[in-house]
């Protein structure tokens, strides 16, 4: 499909990007998605393919190797990967989620050592906030690191991490009382710990267990695991900044971003569902004509469409308020909720032109009926979204006097 979801205004640079990834998705992911999908198989050979395009450097500024795109550029090139199989966007997700903090609020030193290596796909990262006892509540955190001489202790267990067996650094968010009094706001006493490991399953250094994938419904393929720490010992340099305190400011920066990536996977589904839907429906007969020609269909058709339209606006609309350097939550978490919702149901739509077949596992669209709902509650959910929009609502039209 080419018509749907076009974006406006792109240079000549954005527009050969995305027509190299959609070239990609159509001839290395999606003929390969479902098999891998559900066989649960990390997609080795897609990823190097993703490391050869350049794709993990792609929001990475040019003097540390990457291509110093937008982030516009990246949510596009997210929903054209999505497309093709959301597991594969995960997996560059929570890498530039950690490269953009880096970017953002890392020191020099931090950029120097790790930048370089994330543009490569040579570090790959992973970032953590989630704890098995909390999910949207992360004041609520109780992993903490605690100062020795020059190192952290970091003690706790974290819950949901993407990524977390093939990730080299993850960005972890604990306490760190250290320099804060009691009664400090949780907000205010939280640090982003920079935490280098190996690739794999255990133990993966001292102190540090990745005990295995967390088996889920959909979302397969890419490994989704806890991470516990047990007097894991790092470096006091390796507090991102280098100052204590500001990693909840620092983790919801990253998530702005990482809602905009979950809006672009939305968007991305939601077109592959409809693509789906679209094509089925004029093959299928029934009554002596194609079901495509009935009306309850084209009526469903046009309902489809018309929301992978709309989400899609939304996600390049938070995109590029973000790349303005103004805020965005509120736009990104519109986009966030609107796309999730809409690709559940452009999904579900999808699932019933299949009808019986929607059913099958032979069946691409059965794929993606599992693969939506993750979209529902992954970077918070609607309601988390909700309860940003309406805040920041009254913050814009508050009455005044």
């Amino acid at each position: 499909m080419t018509r749907l979801a076009q974006t406006a205004g792109l240079n000549d640079v954005q527009r050969e990007i995305l027509a190299t990834v959609r070239d990609f998705v159509d001839k290395e992911i999606i003929p390969v998605a479902t098999g891998l999908e559900h066989r649960d198989e990390y997609p080795t050979e897609i990823v190097e393919g993703l490391k050869e395009l350049g794709l993990f450097g792609l929001m990475i500024p040019e003097e540390y190797g990457g291509l110093g795109e937008s982030l516009l550029t990246y949510a596009l090139c997210v929903e054209e990967i999505a497309r093709g199989w959301m597991s594969v966007s995960g997996i560059i997700n929570t890498h530039f989620i950690v490269a953009y903090m880096l970017k953002q609020h890392g020191t020099q030193e931090q950029k120097d050592t790790f930048l370089p290596r994330m543009a490569l796909g040579e570090v790959r990262g992973a970032f953590s906030m989630s704890e098995p006892a909390l999910g949207s509540d992360v004041s609520a955190i109780s992993s903490k690191g605690v100062k020795d001489g020059d190192e952290y202790v970091l003690n706790g267990q974290k819950m949901w991490l993407t990524n977390g067996g093939t990730s080299t650094l993850v960005a972890v968010l604990a306490r760190s009382d250290e320099g804060h009094p009691e009664g400090t706001a949780p907000h205010k006493s939280m640090t982003t710990f920079l935490v280098e490991k190996e690739p794999g399953f255990g133990e993966v250094r001292p102190g540090l267990t990745i005990p295995g994938k967390i088996d889920k419904m959909g979302y397969k393929g890419v490994d989704t695991t806890e991470l516990i720490m047990d007097d894991l010992r790092i470096p006091a340099n390796r507090v991102l900044g280098g100052t204590t305190g500001r990693g909840f400011y620092q983790m919801m920066d990253g998530v702005e971003v990482g809602r905009v990536n979950v809006a672009a996977r939305g968007c991305g589904v939601a077109q592959r569902a409809f693509e789906l839907g679209v094509s089925y429906a004029q093959q299928r007969h029934t009554f002596g004509k194609p079901i495509a020609q009935h009306q309850a269909i084209q009526f469903k058709l046009a309902e489809m469409a018309t929301k992978v339209e709309a989400a899609h606006a939304m996600m390049v609309n938070a995109a590029r308020k973000k790349d303005s350097g103004e805020r965005n939550d509120l736009e990104a978490g519109m986009a966030k909720y609107l796309a999730s919702e809409y690709c559940k149901e452009v999904v579900e739509d999808a699932f019933r032109i299949h009808g019986g077949y929607g059913f099958s596992k032979e069946y691409e669209i059965e794929r993606l009926y599992r693969e939506a709902p993750m979209l529902l509650i992954g970077e918070g959910t609607a309601e988390i979204q909700k309860m940003i929009i309406g805040r920041r609502l009254l913050e814009e039209y508050r009455i005044q006097g």
